[in-house]
């Protein structure tokens, strides 16, 4: 494994900015210690092609002793999160964001090696894309065709024969054909460059509290990386696995004491690598001294080829991360995202060109705040305010035509919040030329405290109209966000919660018709009063007012078509 690690260590190192030295001590110690501590038995952890994107800009701006500040604060800020146990939500991150910000890392990884891959050494620019687009500026005025075909040759050598033999090390194969050929013949390649023979000695010389403030944000997003991509990689090493099952607390607290150990030795944050970690497990792992082995295995190769590994060209290095990022890259689960939802499509094309326009961070939060709205836009659309009609009971088709008119019940289903709650008053408030309504809360899944208010206000504006208001069916926990208001217990002292439907259409029945008999009653009219001969009057409508006042022999109890007693709660 280490075989297939030590090119990767080294190209990491090299486009960090860091240097390959920086590399291979994070692969060292990084693999050493998060094998150790982590919660992982099959990880394997170092510096990562992901976690150079986010430090070009900050070695570009702090330094190298930023870059090592940046770690140990992001190992901080990794036991932080161990300690509150907040490993398990890193499972909640939507898949389009994942796939975007991976597609996206892809390409600016790939950008980030064109000048090597081209043979430019003097390319500028404040963006990848810049430093790119300025590489191929300068290929163009002074070609260096032997740089681009090792480039390409390794890439194809690394693809291709993965291929037919997976488990051979096609990467330490293509950068040891290079090295040869840039030795045997003169092709004028840019090598890595002299390397000390050992580790460096530890010491804690970055130190500088007075930059904490100015390097937080890449701090926090480090940090964030690492634990991201950590965890992802313990998931998919679990799933290659029979019984293995990681411990994602313990994997960011190995993480974080990883990235605080690294820095004092020189070397640039870490975190769990893929690639690596599947090496691990198709070669047979069962436990942590595979990737310890690993780190030994990289340890000898500092102190004893440190020569010649400071021969390889650099354009070598540039085609390992070129094949990278092409394994990086799942066309099939683009495109079957691409083909879901449109929503997915959107999170996935965003987080995609944020990456590359912007940064992984941005990206991160722009994909994550996106995908929440169409979610919760998703959710809203489950909201609705039904109303329910009355249908015929034991009463007089009179009386059914009455009440049907001034009695009128809506049932709520799903969330009641934020997202959905202004659609309901806004149906609430439409409500008109009606004595009672009775809304059927049973269905209800979720009130929040908008959903609260809304219902509140929607209600007082009945009541200030002088219609009745009843609740039916309505759950404990959310009468208690209601009592928080001063709704629940109002309703409730004047007799207008109900624990079922039935029980509130009895009393909206009660109070139609022996509270408000007299204005329910049809006025008389002129047409239909009859005098007699000694001036008195006879009303024709005598016989329908007195049939209402007649008791019934039952309750009102409309049922719906095809409902169950359960749809009464």
């Amino acid at each position: 494994m280490a075989v297939v690690a030590l090119p990767l260590a080294l190209a990491f190192g090299v486009t960090s900015g860091l240097g390959a030295q920086a590399g291979l001590v994070t692969a060292v110690i990084a693999g050493a210690v998060a094998a150790t501590f982590g919660g992982s038995n099959l990880q394997v952890s170092g510096p990562t092609g992901a976690m150079t994107v986010v430090l070009v800009p900050v070695v570009q701006r702090f330094g190298a002793r930023g870059v090592l500040m940046v770690g140990a604060m992001a190992g901080v800020v990794l036991i932080a999160l161990a300690v509150a146990r907040l490993g398990r939500y890193v499972r909640y991150l939507p898949t389009p964001v994942i796939e975007g910000f991976t597609a996206g890392i892809a390409v600016v990884i790939a950008l980030q090696q064109l000048p090597a891959a081209l043979g430019i050494t003097d390319a500028h620019g404040d963006k990848v894309w810049a430093v790119a687009a300025d590489a191929l500026a300068g290929f163009a005025r002074i070609p260096h065709p032997a740089s681009l075909a090792v480039a390409l040759g390794v890439a194809a050598l690394m693809l291709f024969g993965a291929r037919r033999r997976p488990g051979l090390p096609f990467s330490l194969f293509g950068v040891a054909i290079a090295t040869i050929l840039a030795e045997a013949t003169p092709m004028g390649l840019t090598r890595i460059g002299t390397l000390p023979a050992g580790i460096p000695a530890p010491s804690l010389s970055f130190l500088d509290f007075g930059a904490v403030q100015a390097l937080l944000p890449a701090a926090l997003a480090v940090a964030a990386l690492a634990a991201l991509e950590s965890l992802l990689c313990a998931t998919v090493a679990d799933a290659m696995s029979v019984n293995e099952r990681h411990d994602p607390d313990r994997e960011l607290f190995g993480q974080g004491l990883a990235n605080l150990a690294v820095p004092v030795f020189g070397g640039i944050p870490a975190t769990a690598a893929i690639a690596r970690t599947a090496v691990n497990v198709r070669a047979g792992a069962t436990s942590k001294l595979a990737s310890l082995a690993h780190a030994v295995a990289l340890a000898v190769i500092v102190l004893a080829a440190a020569p010649l590994v400071g021969r390889i060209p650099l354009a070598a290095l540039a085609g390992v991360l070129l094949a990278t990022t092409v394994r990086m890259v799942e066309a099939a689960s683009l495109i079957a995202l691409a083909r879901s939802t449109r929503g997915d499509a959107v999170v996935l094309i965003l987080t995609f060109t944020v990456t590359v326009v912007f940064d992984l961070v941005t990206a991160v939060a722009v994909g994550i705040g996106v995908a929440i709205v169409l979610a919760l836009r998703a959710v809203a659309r489950t909201a609705r305010l039904q109303q329910v009609p009355l249908e015929p009971g034991d009463h007089s088709a009179e009386e059914h035509a009455l009440l049907a008119e001034h009695i009128v019940a809506y049932r709520l289903d799903g969330p009641l919040f934020f997202a959905a709650a202004h659609t309901f008053l806004l149906q609430l408030s439409e409500i008109t030329d009606v004595r009672v309504v009775i809304l059927r809360m049973s269905r209800v899944t979720t009130i929040d405290a908008t959903g609260a208010h809304v219902l509140a206000d929607a209600i007082n504006r009945l009541q200030r109209r002088g219609i009745v208001v009843l609740l039916s069916g309505i759950t404990p926990d959310h009468e208690q966000i209601l009592a928080t208001l001063g709704l629940a217990g109002q309703l409730r002292g004047d007799g207008h919660v109900f624990p079922d439907t039935p029980a509130a259409i009895t009393h909206a029945r009660a109070h139609v018709l022996h509270h408000d008999a007299a204005d329910l009653a049809p006025a008389p009219a002129a047409a239909d009063t009859e005098f007699t001969g000694n001036g008195g009057g006879r009303n024709r409508q005598d016989g329908a007012a007195s049939t209402l006042h007649q008791p019934q022999t039952a309750p009102f109890e409309p049922v719906l078509p095809g409902a169950s007693p359960c749809d009464y709660c």
